[in-house]
């Protein structure tokens, strides 16, 4: 049963069990972004989405992430469908909820550094097509990729979400942690988010890491969790008593495996108790009705990850990542490969400095390792991506580099580590030059430039033109 406010709470979830006490929970919606990114490989469709929308507005979240990260690219290549105009068919429907998406700082929605010009572009129209808050990170922490995305944004007036990218290496403790984010506050940032994206957080970490960045930030700091690991609730919870100010949920049948902890679970322990948010349980009844049906209707594209994968502690695979290699490699038929693949992953990580495994530098180790793996040769074929990464065009790692991988990579070459952005010349009139007539408008622009392979036969199609 639950507590109401007359009734004396049972001893153990008073008030003082929670640093921030008083102060409720809030709640950031991620199905339509990472939630379905780490469940079924991005492939729902905006038409989809829409029947949920204008329920979903009404439950009450702090924001709706819905856009950026693999959103874009798979909306391009596979769906077919112009992931600008998904941002405006969310604001028809979506009415007082702030929407969000997750930029990979110089990398846009991209795999590689992008000019200036480019990220500034992009981010002055995804603010005019209508995201209020960019979540923007770098896959290395190195904040000098940051620095264009967050003037861009304060141009724009919109809100800058700050990240910090939680892993378990040598190079990475609770100091450097704070100290990154304590930077992008002085950068600009109005909120704090830190990102589990592997599941790899225990509950003792959660309650010091937010302790920690509580005590050095003035700015709201928000948790985001996978379960893969199997501690995503216990350290979801350690961060409410940490006064932790949000965390990132999905509803529950879009929750578990390698994506989020549930919100409703979080309804009913916070109920009654000095956090409690007083959103109503009954709303998500018919929300996970519908979410459960479009589960099915993408079964085929489902994780396979069932329960809890300890082995992510190892491999630090995120859950986005995991359901793309699991993806691919059944496409090719070598699913049974997947445990030596995470295997090498951990390998490869630490070769490359012991990056955290966010996109774009999840992808390249990922790809690597397989590569590895299928050849049975370790770095005989060396991607143009990783190749960049050691000449440092994604930013400087935190460690360094393998001479092993050095040597295979780039041979004779050395490596250097400006900031990418400086080494790339402006890139829009280009794009717009080499898109033509294919190219209506500046969006579409943006879309050549950042995927000008899949963009040519996506702009056709979209335009009828054959």
């Amino acid at each position: 049963m639950f507590w109401n406010k007359k009734q004396k709470l049972p001893e153990g979830i008073g008030a003082a069990d929670f640093a921030g006490a008083g102060t409720p929970i809030k709640f950031n919606s991620v199905e339509f972004r990472d939630g379905q990114q780490s469940l079924f490989a991005t492939r729902m469709t905006t038409a989809d989405m829409i029947p949920l929308l204008s329920r979903m507005d009404q439950v009450g979240y702090d924001s709706m992430e819905m856009w950026g990260g693999a959103t874009f690219d798979v909306a391009v290549r596979f769906l077919k469908e112009d992931p600008w105009d998904r941002v405006r068919e969310f604001k028809k429907y979506v009415k007082k909820t702030p929407l969000k998406m997750v930029l990979r700082a110089q990398n846009l929605v991209g795999y590689k550094a992008y000019p200036d010009d480019i990220v500034e572009k992009f981010i002055d129209k995804a603010a005019a097509a209508g995201i209020d808050i960019f979540l923007i990170f770098d896959a290395l922490q190195d904040l000098r990729n940051c620095e264009t995305a967050f003037r861009a944004v304060k141009k724009a007036g919109k809100k800058i979400e700050g990240s910090v990218q939680y892993n378990v290496s040598p190079f990475h403790t609770t100091e450097q942690f704070v100290q990154n984010a304590l930077e992008q506050e002085k950068m600009g940032a109005s909120l704090m988010h830190v990102e589990d994206m592997a599941g790899l957080m225990t509950p003792q970490a959660a309650y010091e890491l937010i302790s920690a960045l509580k005590k050095a930030l003035k700015i709201p700091v928000h948790l985001h969790c996978h379960c893969t690991g199997g501690m995503a609730e216990m350290a979801y919870w350690e961060a409410i008593r940490a006064g932790v100010d949000g965390l990132d949920v999905c509803v529950s049948s879009m929750s578990m495996g390698p994506g989020h902890p549930p919100i409703e679970s979080f309804l009913a322990a916070l109920k009654g108790t000095s956090r409690d948010p007083h959103m109503d349980l009954e709303q998500f009844k018919s929300i996970n009705e519908d979410f459960i049906k479009l589960r099915t209707k993408y079964a085929e594209f489902e994780t396979g990850l069932t329960g809890v994968d300890v082995g992510c502690l190892q491999h630090q695979v995120p859950g986005g990542m995991l359901s793309n290699l699991e993806s691919q490699l059944t496409a090719m038929k070598l699913y049974n490969r997947l445990p030596e693949v995470l295997e090498e992953v951990s390998r490869v990580r630490a070769d490359m400095g012991y990056p955290p495994l966010a996109t774009p530098s999840s992808q390249m180790c990922g790809a690597q390792a397989t590569t590895n793996v299928l050849t049975g040769q370790r770095y005989a074929m060396v991607s143009k991506e990783l190749k960049e990464y050691c000449r440092g065009m994604y930013g400087r790692p935190p460690g360094t580099i393998a001479p092993e991988l050095l040597d295979k990579a780039l041979g004779d070459e050395k490596p250097s580590f400006p900031r990418p952005g400086d080494q790339l010349a402006p890139g829009f009139e280009t794009a717009k030059t080499l898109a033509g007539s294919l190219a209506k408008s500046e969006e579409d622009v943006l879309t050549y430039a950042l995927f000008p392979n899949d963009a040519p036969a996506f702009l056709r199609a979209k335009y009828g033109v054959s």
